[in-house]
Formats: C-alpha cells, structure tokens, sequence
C-alpha cells in the first residue's frame, strides 16, 4: 500500500503530465477525480500546482516536499546544560528563572534541561536527582 506521501507525488506528477498536454484545471481535477476518488487532492491544489508546472521549466520542478531544517534548540547544546548543573549544585533553591536570566536561555528551555536532560526534580523548594 502506497503511503500518503507516494500518493501526492503520483498526483502531481498526473497534473504535471496533463499541464504539459494542455488541458485546463478544471478538467484535469475532474479526471483526478475519477482516477482517484475520495483521496483525490482539492481543485484549489490542482490550479495551484498547474501554476507551478506552466510557470516553470518541467525538468527543474521538483515534486517531492523539500526538507527543512526547522528552529534548531540551540539552548540545549552542552554549555548551557554544564552551566544550569554548575548552578543547581552551587544552591540547591535556585529558581527556574533565575537561571533563565543568568544562563540567557527561556524558562522553557531551563525546565527542560533540569527535567528531562539533568534528571532533577523539585522537593521542598530544593532540586534533587532522581
């Protein structure tokens, strides 16, 4: 069984074969439509990817999803986790947000580091190891 992703590039390719003969949008989603049925991909996809095969040289388009490479967590990397252990051990009750604003990184990020990275928990107001 084809994936959900196969079947977007078999789609676009079948608008991309049928934008090269010339037909119209319309008449392209309507034989998607038999081809394809309910997992058929919408009208508006349809003239949206006749846009991009007319507008474009065919051999140049690509039809597979770029990667991205998303927000990087850079306040996780080894410095910062050192630093916040450095500071918890120094003072067992040091709060969440003072270390935000020492290290320069989101509560968030402090949360996650002393959490799940570091393995500390809150008993008492003070930060124990699991």
């Amino acid at each position: 069984m084809a994936t959900s992703n196969d079947l977007l590039i078999k789609q676009r390719s079948f608008i991309e074969f049928l934008a090269a003969e010339g037909c119209s949008d319309a008449n392209i989603h309507a034989r998607m439509k038999t081809l394809y049925g309910e997992i058929c991909i919408t009208d508006y996809a349809v003239r949206k990817w006749v846009r991009i095969f007319k507008g474009e040289d065919p051999r140049e388009t690509i039809l597979r999803d770029r990667k991205l490479s998303g927000r990087p967590l850079s306040a996780s990397v080894t410095a910062h986790r050192e630093k916040v252990d450095c500071m918890i051990r120094a003072n067992r009750r040091v709060k969440q947000k003072e270390i935000a604003n020492a290290v320069g990184i989101s509560k968030e990020r402090v949360h996650h580091i002393v959490t799940t990275v570091l393995g500390y928990r809150k008993v008492f107001t003070r930060w124990v190891p699991r």
